[in-house]
């Protein structure tokens, strides 16, 4: 079995999260969802509209993914790889390079992103409507 990783907030679920796990899943059999805890946001200056627990049950109902697991540091990939047998490390291409030091132990892979969506894009957005 060929095993995917993924890592990220998946705050505000839209169709770039859905493309982008889609295309994920199809580099392997079993995809995992590493998922931004809301106390890892928070050293990120990050502050998520739905909870951990939310965004945790809102991407276990989605087809692709198999299984989700918390993301508490930015130092853990190496360690979920080992620990997960992952064969492919996947994210978004606006993060090109910068996971390049997984390649060896596993592939590494960077997706472009969908044109037009962001959780960032829905925010400011919401915010214009809102005070517009």
């Amino acid at each position: 079995m060929k095993k995917v990783i993924t890592y990220g907030t998946f705050d505000l679920l839209h169709s770039g999260h859905i493309n982008i796990l889609r295309r994920a899943k199809e580099y392997g059999d079993h995809l995992t969802v590493a998922l931004s805890t809301d106390e890892f946001n928070a050293l990120k200056n990050k502050k998520s509209y739905h909870s951990y627990e939310n965004r945790k049950m809102i991407l276990e109902a989605i087809r692709y993914v198999d299984e989700v697991i918390p993301e508490q540091t930015w130092d853990q990939k190496i360690t979920d790889v080992q620990a997960h047998d992952i064969d492919v490390f996947v994210m978004g291409d606006d993060w090109e390079g910068k996971f390049d030091f997984l390649k060896p132990y596993c592939e590494v892979i960077y997706l472009p992103r969908t044109i037009g969506i962001s959780t960032t894009k829905i925010k400011h957005d919401l915010n214009q409507k809102n005070h517009g």
